[in-house]
């Protein structure tokens, strides 16, 4: 879907940011309110497999000395044709049924954007190992932008005073941060734009060091898209960062590490959903959140219970489980909770049923009607039913073509309504309200005679 659309539906998900692991609970409370507007909010991961950090970072990406700048050479006739070439990359349906990710590459000349094409494939193919991605990548669209650099390589590779003209100012040392890897958003939102759509956005960076930053809530800002990953193209390490910062945009998910400096959560219960102040007996009591999946058995390891520590607070808020992608990169997994978050936030953004066959449009009795099923993997379990005035048609349980005879429509001069509905029976989904987001209808109207 278009991301001015998906921005309305994904406006809660702005992550609330935090200042540095030394700051205070008052301190975080007045940066947030005093933010300046050339500012924005970010997370990083120090370590390969540690915990997250966030951070305020320039929003045009130069640092205090200018890091990220990038000057004015022209490009050739050559690099200037190359340069914003969008192209499809995973397409599985049209723009307003899928959820759009564009990538786009810094630090790639342009003779690299064949390498800049196959690092944004290898990087697409990590994040979709990891459940539920692996199983719902139909619902996304990937496309690629070209974006042509000056020079090979990034700004603080492989130290702070290398210094590289690219074309999205991308470079380590951001805020003196070694890992995090900062862009200028405006330059990134200008070549998103040059894709069919752009929900979220990814910078590979062209660089073998491990780094990468995660900017969320940007629709706030005026962005058409609510979250940017970056990362670096050549560390296996890197990938994770997307897919945890895709974690916050579509699912809307807390993060699940802590600072120390913070204390005890004093607060009402937070909006989160894998964040509760509640204990086990508390959340099945109110039927509140995650208490459907306690005690099951989960991908991360151990059971879903309620684990102290979440939302940056070590004491007074609890967790899911005792580790997830949420929390540190060393675990490359959702918790239950975590992945039924993530397909809900899939099929907010994305539909499952799709047809050519317009529903505004008259179906004659001889008219096929052809509807498209999103191709999706072992962890879902769509199920195609059609039904004629609420009444199913069991006989054409899972077709993806049927007519209005074959249905059983009599012409007696009636209108009449059919319908097609995909249900995703998927077990990783166990909330009613997420059930009702994983089915999608399409209805026509059978006129007298036609």
């Amino acid at each position: 879907m278009s991301g001015l659309a998906l921005a309305g539906l994904l406006a809660t998900a702005a992550v609330t940011a935090v200042p540095a692991a030394s700051a205070t609970p008052a301190d975080r409370a007045s940066l947030t309110a005093g933010d300046e507007p050339d500012r924005l909010k970010a997370e990083y991961f120090p370590e390969p497999g540690g915990e997250g950090r966030t951070v305020q970072v320039p929003a045009d990406g130069h640092g205090q000395s200018g890091q990220g700048a990038r000057t004015t050479a022209p490009f050739s006739a050559a690099e200037a044709a190359v340069d914003g070439t969008a192209d499809g990359l995973a397409v599985t349906g049209s723009t307003e049924d899928r959820l759009d990710i564009v990538i786009v590459g810094d630090g790639y000349t342009a003779a690299q954007q064949g390498d800049f094409h196959a690092d944004a494939a290898a990087k697409w193919a990590d994040i979709t190992d990891i459940e539920p991605y692996k199983s719902y990548q139909g619902l996304f669209n990937v496309w690629t932008v070209d974006a042509v650099s000056n020079e090979s390589g990034i700004t603080g590779d492989p130290t702070a005073d290398q210094v590289k003209d690219t074309a999205l100012g991308s470079y380590f040392w951001c805020e003196d941060i070694e890992r995090l890897i900062c862009a200028d958003i405006d330059k990134v939102a200008s070549y998103a734009a040059k894709a069919p759509a752009a929900d979220l956005v990814v910078v590979v960076s062209n660089s073998t060091k491990y780094g990468g930053a995660g900017y969320s809530g940007l629709t706030d800002e005026g962005y058409p898209f609510n979250g940017v990953s970056t990362l670096s193209s050549d560390h296996a390490s890197s990938s994770l960062i997307a897919a945890h910062e895709i974690g916050h945009s579509v699912g809307l998910l807390d993060d699940e590490y802590t600072y120390e400096s913070y204390g005890t959560w004093t607060g009402r219960e937070p909006a989160g959903i894998n964040s509760t102040t509640y204990t086990p007996a508390q959340l099945t009591a109110k039927r509140a959140k995650w208490y459907r999946w306690l005690d099951r058995p989960d991908p991360t390891g151990g059971t879903v219970g309620t684990y102290e520590g979440s939302f940056y607070y070590p004491y007074g808020i609890f967790r899911p489980t005792g580790t997830s992608i949420m929390r540190e990169l060393s675990s490359t997994e959702f918790n239950l909770p975590g992945r039924e978050a993530m397909i809900a936030g899939f099929y907010r953004a994305g539909n499952g049923l799709s047809s050519t066959v317009g529903t505004d449009d008259t179906i004659g009795s001889a008219q096929p009607i052809t509807v498209d099923v999103a191709p999706l993997g072992a962890l879902a379990r769509p199920e195609l039913h059609w039904y004629v005035d609420g009444v199913e048609r069991a006989a054409a349980r899972g077709r993806t073509t049927v007519t209005v005879t074959s249905l059983g429509v009599r012409n007696d001069g009636r209108r009449h309504r059919v319908t097609a509905t995909l249900t995703d029976r998927t077990d990783a989904v166990r909330d009613p309200a997420v059930r009702a987001l994983a089915t999608d209808r399409l209805s026509w109207t059978v006129a007298p005679g036609a």
